[in-house]
């Protein structure tokens, strides 16, 4: 692909931000390629090597805030600001109510994902503490004379001991998803709006 393709993609792929930041960011992908063409590449090798266009606006997309994209695209499809102003108040009633309860739906599964994260290390940290807590139940046990009982909290203590470090790896893995999860998600709407 030459530059000018590229360019020409890329500006399509961008149309959605407004027309300073898509001049900014084509200037900058352009002179990108002729510095790379300047070091010895070929045109065609100087494109491939910066990455598709879909990889690019994926990227910018990413890194755009959502309020940004979300007054851009609404903007732009305004076409004439008084009658899209009168359907918004007619049309309030339904579509207020029906955003009112996406927005709590969503929230409510967001808090979900992370009572369960939160209450997942609660877990471990609770059998992290059993293990010293029968250590010194066995000792004090042990000292009062009923050491039989004393090895039951000692065996009780080591399990629960064992049990936290297994269960790190899994909080771990669950806080790491729930991030990766909560990222995709507002990156989906995003790439929802853009379209």
């Amino acid at each position: 692909m030459t530059k000018l393709e590229f360019i020409k993609k890329l500006e399509e792929k961008l149309s959605w931000l407004p027309k300073e930041e898509v001049e900014e960011r084509l200037n900058f992908y352009s002179e990108m390629i002729d510095d790379r063409v300047e070091e010895g590449c070929s045109e065609e090798d100087a494109v491939s090597k910066i990455g598709t266009v879909e990889e690019i606006s994926a990227q910018i997309i990413a890194d755009t805030p959502f309020v940004k994209i979300a007054k851009e695209k609404f903007i732009k499809n305004q076409t004439d600001k008084g009658i899209g102003l009168i359907l918004l108040i007619v049309g309030s009633p339904i579509w207020l109510s029906l955003l009112i309860a996406l927005f709590s739906v969503v929230i409510s599964l967001y808090a979900v994902l992370w009572s369960l994260v939160v209450s997942l290390w609660a877990v471990l940290v609770s059998l992290f503490v059993c293990g010293p807590s029968g250590l010194i139940a066995f000792i004090v046990f042990l000292f009062t004379g009923n050491g039989i009982a004393g090895l039951a909290y000692l065996g009780a203590g080591l399990v629960c001991s064992g049990l936290s470090l297994l269960l790190y790896f899994g909080c771990k893995s669950a806080t790491k998803g729930s991030l990766i999860l909560a990222k995709s998600v507002v990156l989906w709407i995003k790439k929802l709006i853009v379209r």
